[in-house]
């Protein structure tokens, strides 16, 4: 074989070689993203059905004993995805929220559940990003137009 047409095989293998590779690499790149975002999806509804949860366990009479059996089903399926800090932000809400907690806090109650939803948050990537330090959510149920909390207070005075 002549010295140009060794040279033409090598380039046309190269250039072959370039093209597969390329083509390897865009579809890896494509089932990535596929994956990624059939995953963020999951995580999504999984997020949603816990929010949704929270109404079987709010204050009056939309706390009952399967509103508080969905949550807790739904709080424990977080536990199967969800990043750590998301689940120690679960824990201290529920550790706050039980019904055996001897002193209660709507202050600290609010801020866990800030807290909990901040993260859920952070974990779903969401844009543009929340600020910590500002960042606040309120729980509606359907009935009085007051935002509620997820428990009975202790009756005061």
């Amino acid at each position: 074989m002549t010295p140009e047409l060794t040279t033409a095989a090598v380039s046309a293998a190269g250039v072959i070689l370039a093209a597969v590779l390329a083509a390897v690499a865009g579809y890896v790149f494509t089932k990535r993203k596929e994956r990624e975002a059939e995953w963020r999806k999951e995580k999504l509804e999984r997020y949603k059905a816990f929010v949704a949860s929270l109404s079987g366990v709010l204050q009056g009479p939309n706390n009952t004993e399967e509103g508080l059996r969905e949550f807790s089903a739904s709080s424990n399926n977080l536990l199967l995805f969800a990043p750590q800090p998301v689940i120690e932000a679960l824990i201290l809400y529920r550790e706050e929220t039980r019904t055996s907690n001897p002193s209660p806090s709507r202050e600290q109650h609010d801020l866990l559940l800030n807290c909990l939803f901040y993260e859920i948050r952070r974990d779903l990537a969401l844009r543009p990003r929340d600020r910590r330090a500002d960042f606040r959510v309120q729980l509606w149920a359907t009935g009085p137009s007051d935002p509620v909390n997820t428990r009975e207070q202790p009756k005061r005075g």
